[in-house]
């Protein structure tokens, strides 16, 4: 099985890359164009690491450039495309929107494109808890209505949802959105929270709890977004004639078309994210209390039940271990001792 996995310089990518290479079989091209949105060097050791399996080849390309996009369809000629591209962050979308719209939509559009031109038997796409915006109904469903973003970053991924199921029902291709919720774990983004939180407490430097910590994530560890991913890789969705938005669940369709919540189905208040975060690193945090920021939102919280029926998976690692799993990793490789 060949498998394309754009945005494999970043987190998820690079652990799903790293896991599906211990499959027998398969071979996996990965793209990225490491860009400085954060520290470089951290996505160059993720490559490092990918790079000394003989079944993983690498290319630096922008999924934005038509034209290198066909090329490694051409020459790859992936069985499956896993798109975990795009310009993260919800907060640096309203400081520089058109990262926005060059990644999340023509990127994607251009990788729509190259399935349709190429035909692909499955095409699985990272979306966002973020769609969610201001709903205010937890737990989150695919059933409830998305209608509402509070951010730029959540519109293009909602925006992506939509294009996903136009091509699905145009030319036929499987697709399966994933709405993931709040990953953390090791080799994460230092954009994140629990990444600044920890650097900043280790470092001595207070740390800003936004809405005065008035806030609820539903944290997810990395390794539940991986297995979650890779046991939905040979689910293509497979069209339904019968599908009626009136009776059916709205995150299937007539189309060959999917969208699933992988979150951990047990929100964490933000007080108690950083009181474990403090047990781990064993130091307390100079905390600053602010206001809630512009593209926040309260509570995110997914409803995984459909998750859980398709693919008899549920993510379960609690906070307790997924944040000591972290600490350790994030001492290690920045070399501090305690």
């Amino acid at each position: 099985m060949r498998i394309l996995i754009t945005g494999v310089a970043g987190f998820i990518g690079h652990h799903l890359c790293s896991k599906l290479l211990q499959i027998d079989n398969v071979s996996v091209l990965g793209v990225d164009i490491t860009n400085d949105y954060y520290d470089k060097t951290l996505k160059i050791d993720r490559i490092n690491q990918l790079i000394e399996h003989p079944n993983f080849i690498f290319e630096n390309i922008d999924i934005c450039s038509k034209r290198d996009l066909e090329n490694v369809f051409i020459n790859f000629n992936p069985d499956i495309v896993i798109n975990l591209a795009a310009q993260a962050g919800v907060r640096y979308s309203i400081e520089n929107p058109y990262a926005y719209l060059d990644s999340n939509l023509t990127g994607f559009l251009n990788i729509l494109e190259a399935c349709r031109n190429y035909p692909v038997k499955h095409l699985l796409y990272a979306s966002s808890s973020s769609v969610y915006g201001g709903n205010k109904v937890a737990p989150f469903s695919t059933n409830h209505n998305v209608d509402h973003p509070v951010s730029l970053y959540a519109a293009t991924k909602k925006s992506n949802e939509l294009m996903a199921h136009t091509y699905s029902h145009l030319y036929g291709i499987p697709t399966t959105g994933l709405r993931f919720f709040t990953v953390y774990g090791p080799w994460g983004r230092p954009d994140m929270a629990y990444f600044s939180f920890t650097k900043d407490i280790i470092e001595g430097n207070p740390i800003k709890v936004f809405n005065h910590g008035k806030m609820e994530r539903d944290f997810t560890y990395i390794d539940d977004i991986v297995e979650g991913i890779v046991k939905l890789i040979p689910r293509a969705p497979e069209p339904n004639p019968q599908w009626d938005e009136s009776t059916d669940e709205l995150g299937a369709s007539f189309a060959p078309y999917r969208v699933y919540n992988i979150g951990n189905n047990q929100p964490v208040q933000l007080m108690k994210f950083i009181n474990v975060l403090e047990e781990k690193i064993g130091k307390e945090a100079n905390k600053q209390y602010m206001e809630m920021q512009p593209g926040d939102v309260l509570r995110t919280y997914a409803d995984v039940s459909e998750l859980e029926r398709d693919i008899d998976f549920k993510p379960s690692t609690s906070i307790e271990e997924g944040l000591g799993k972290f600490v350790d990793w994030y001492k290690e490789y920045y070399n501090i001792t305690d």
